[in-house]
This record gives C-alpha cells, sequence and structure tokens, in this order.
C-alpha cells in the first residue's frame, strides 16, 4: 500500500544508535509521603492540589487478584506546585474535596481504562483526559507501558515490583508506598515529550479523540450468562455439563462477594470445568477429582456439592443451552466452511488494516477494533459505498480519525470481494 500524503507517518531512523545507561528511580524527588486516611489530611491535600499548577498526575492501585471486585485501594495525585499525595480511600465514602480541588484541570493516567472506573466509584471523573498509554500507541511506540516508556522517554529505571501485590494489605509497607509515589512522579515530565511529538506528527487530533472516548466511555453492561466466560467451559459438550458449571459459578460468587475474596482464590476456573466435565454423582466422587483435593477446596466440599445437587435436579427445560445466544459473528475460524464470503472479506480487510498498521506503526487494535471489522465483513452494508461503510463504522463506535484512515480501504476489501465471487 501506498502512503497517502496526507497521513502523518513515524519518524525515520537512518541508523540505531547505542542506548545510553539508565538512571534507576528509586526514590520521589520530595521523598515518600504518608498515606492520608483521615478528613482532616484530606482537606489538607485538597488545598495542597488546588494552590498547584498544571495537569494533575493520577493512579490507583487495586487488589483484583485478592479481593472481590476492582476497588482502589490507594490514589496517588502529583501536581506541579503540590508536590505527590497518597490516599487511603477506604475510610471515606468519597473523594469530592480532591475533585473540586482538581476542578476542570487535565488529568495524566497511564492506561486510563484500567483506573477510571474505580476512581468514578469515589466521585473522581475528569472533565479532561491525557492517557500517556494511549498516546505511546498513537505514536507507535514499541513499549507502551509505563516502564517501558520511562525508559525511552526520559532514560530512567522504573522498578514495578509491586504491580500485583495486595493493596488491601494495612498498614501498607514503606516500599510500597515508595513504588506508588514513582507512579505519578514521571507522569507530568511524560506527558509533555509524548504531546510534543503529537503536535511534530500531526497525530494530536488522533489522540485527543481517543482521549475523549476514553473519558466519556459509558461503563460495561453486565453480561447476560456471565458463567459462559469459565475457562475450559469449551469442551463441555451436554447441557448437563453446562448446568454443573452455571451453578458452581454462581456458588463461588456469592461465596467471593460475602467474603470479599477474589474468585480465583475461592475457586479456580479449573475446578469448575472439571466437574463440568466429570459430572460426579455423589459428593465422594467430587472429592476423588484431582482439582479438588486440596485443602482449602476439600474444606468446602459440601458446598459445591450442594451446587452440583441443584444442577443434577434440573428438569430438561431449565438447563442452559447448549450454545449462547449471540448477535455478534461466529469465531472467525469457522467462517471458511459456513461463510466462505465473509472469510474472503475478513481476509481482505485484514491485509488492508495490517498494511496500514505498518506504514503508521500504530497496532492494528488501535486503528480499528478487531471486534468492528469482523462484524463489518460478516454482514456488511447493503451497499457496499463509501458512505454506507462510514455510518456502520460510526455507529460501531469509530472515532473520527479511524474513519478517515480505513472507510476507503475497507469499502475497497468489501467490493474486490464481491467482484471475485460475482
Amino acid at each position: 500500500m501506498t502512503a497517502d500524503a496526507d497521513l502523518p507517518l513515524t519518524d525515520a531512523v537512518d541508523e540505531e544508535q547505542p542506548a545510553a545507561p539508565l538512571t534507576p528511580l528509586t526514590r520521589p524527588a520530595d521523598g515518600v509521603p504518608p498515606a492520608i486516611n483521615d478528613h482532616k489530611g484530606l482537606e489538607q491535600a485538597a488545598q495542597a492540589i488546588a494552590s498547584g499548577h498544571g495537569p494533575v498526575a493520577i493512579d490507583a492501585e487495586r487488589a483484583g487478584g485478592f479481593r472481590y471486585g476492582q476497588n482502589a485501594y490507594l490514589i496517588q495525585i502529583r501536581r506541579e506546585g503540590s508536590g505527590t499525595h497518597l490516599i487511603d480511600p477506604i475510610g471515606f465514602a468519597n473523594l469530592r474535596p480532591i475533585s473540586d480541588a482538581i476542578g476542570s484541570e487535565e488529568w495524566i493516567l497511564h492506561a486510563a481504562s484500567q483506573d477510571l472506573p474505580c476512581l468514578d466509584e469515589l466521585g473522581l471523573a475528569p472533565e479532561n483526559l491525557f492517557d500517556t498509554e494511549m498516546a505511546a500507541r498513537i505514536l507507535g511506540r514499541p513499549k507502551v507501558g509505563l516502564a517501558g516508556l520511562a525508559a525511552s522517554e526520559l532514560g530512567f529505571s522504573l522498578a514495578k515490583e509491586h504491580s500485583a501485590a495486595d493493596w488491601s494489605t494495612r498498614p501498607l509497607p514503606e516500599s510500597w508506598l515508595t513504588y506508588a509515589a514513582l507512579d505519578v512522579e514521571l507522569l507530568v515530565e511524560l506527558r509533555e515529550l509524548l504531546l510534543a511529538d503529537l503536535e511534530v506528527t500531526g497525530r494530536i487530533t488522533w489522540a485527543r479523540e481517543e482521549f475523549e472516548y476514553l473519558r466519556t466511555a459509558p461503563a460495561k453492561e453486565p453480561r447476560r450468562e456471565p458463567w459462559r466466560r469459565t475457562s475450559g467451559i469449551h469442551r463441555i459438550r451436554n447441557a448437563r455439563g453446562l448446568a454443573v458449571v452455571r451453578e458452581l459459578w454462581q456458588a463461588r460468587d456469592r461465596l467471593a462477594s460475602d467474603r470479599d475474596i477474589a474468585v480465583g482464590r475461592v475457586l479456580p476456573d479449573a475446578a469448575i470445568a472439571a466437574a463440568g466435565n466429570a459430572r460426579p454423582t455423589s459428593e465422594a466422587k467430587l472429592a476423588e477429582l484431582p482439582e479438588y483435593r486440596g485443602k482449602g477446596t476439600r474444606r468446602r466440599i459440601g458446598y459445591w456439592w450442594k451446587a452440583i445437587e441443584r444442577a443434577n435436579k434440573l428438569s430438561a427445560e431449565d438447563l442452559p443451552e447448549l450454545s449462547a445466544g449471540s448477535t455478534g459473528p461466529p469465531a472467525p475460524r469457522s467462517w471458511p466452511d459456513k461463510a466462505p464470503q465473509a472469510a474472503a472479506r475478513l481476509a481482505e480487510a485484514r491485509s488492508f488494516l495490517g498494511g496500514l498498521s505498518d506504514q503508521l506503526g500504530i497496532p492494528a487494535e488501535n486503528i480499528l477494533t478487531p471486534d468492528t471489522v469482523r462484524r463489518l465483513c460478516w454482514e456488511p452494508p447493503a451497499q457496499s459505498a463509501t458512505e454506507s461503510v462510514a455510518e456502520f463504522l460510526r455507529s460501531s463506535g469509530a472515532r473520527n480519525w479511524q474513519i478517515h484512515l480505513t472507510v476507503a480501504g475497507l469499502t475497497n476489501a468489501l467490493t474486490a470481494t464481491a467482484t471475485t465471487e460475482a
């Protein structure tokens, strides 16, 4: 594919320069502040943030691998002229004073989609957003993690050894607080560098559209049958086995919620799928399965058996359907047999997007989501014209910059395969 004249391109590099040694970043410049856990400290932090200047760097630490849900257990905030503030949100109903202090100033987040939901639960929602990870993706950076960008953009090595820690631990160790403070130490400076590159490359409009999309994205609708996401369920081929999976999944979810424990620590997916495959006929048979011989699992064996009993007693009409009802297309691997024309369209579209990705240095999934591409190719508009394809993309949530880059190529992919079919 030849490059269009109006497409901002990645910077050319004549030859690879030897990398300069990185400077380890082990302690915040202002020291490590204590975690704020009372209303007086919160008000003082709010006043300090309000008296600062420029955008506000924010991060949140969760305990998803240990606790039920994705609640925030530490909030980190840094602003020039204000310093860094670490807030323990457990004792607060909300963090409105912080929200009021920030006002309409721009937030800087890294991977905003991960933190915005838990921040919103605390009354923190940005009016303006800059996502350093998304900016790096738009710029085609090879590494978009915070540690990778700290190294490539700023020359610092940033340790990430506590990223998967149990942040619900109290009191939080000093080394964890240091780690948390360093997560916002460089965000303001990193934002400045990425912003400058976005403007130079002509991609600032693309990035702004993505930031606004992230900022205003509605909460995801709960899945109608979330238990069907159980790992290993694809090996279960009968309705009674699926009923066992459903009852065990629901029993696990209730127990995890009641005890505030991550579901995987209550009962692994592998154990649920194993019971669905074996369909044990007694508590003793259940206990014989290798996945139920662990100390914690065996201690609750009666609880799990009751769930299986409920599944075994269901009438035929109450059993789940073998295949989940879906409005989307099937898995693409089945297309060549089920719908060879759709498979041909998908191959053409993927080829076009792959070429565009290589040209711009942007991951194909950021140019257009794979789900949108699949839906377009599975059931394209009745009229394979540019206007119809553009409307399809817009209704699927594509941003203006994505439509501008892809609509012509995707229309060609649809019409080319249509000509071949004819």
